[in-house]
């Protein structure tokens, strides 16, 4: 409801298999999981959507460098810490930033 105004919104899908409601349910969470949970997190983290980078292997690489990345703070404990304030910390600190390599607890 938006402004005491009731909204429909419909969403279509394209599958190759014939599938239950519950099957296509799973599969399209498991599409928006994904989304969510790495593209997302990229995006907003190292601000992946700002990127100049767009010819030759520039894109690939960088994309694979940031993942790794974003795999090494998420594995790190740090308490409350979020991804963009380990992300930051492992810019300022290189004791941090070889802990958190090392995967050696804060």
């Amino acid at each position: 409801m938006r402004g005491g105004k009731v909204t429909t919104l419909t969403r279509y899908y394209i599958t190759s298999r014939t599938l239950t409601a519950d099957q296509l349910l799973e599969a399209v969470r498991g599409h928006w999981s994904i989304e969510n949970s790495v593209h997302w997190v990229l995006d907003v983290v190292f601000g992946d959507d700002y990127s100049r980078l767009r010819s030759d292997y520039g894109p690939r690489n960088m994309a694979l460098v940031q993942r790794i990345a974003l795999n090494l703070i998420r594995r790190r404990p740090s308490g409350k810490d979020s991804l963009t304030v380990k992300r930051k910390k492992a810019g300022w600190s290189i004791t941090y930033l070889i802990e958190t390599i090392a995967a050696v607890p804060a």
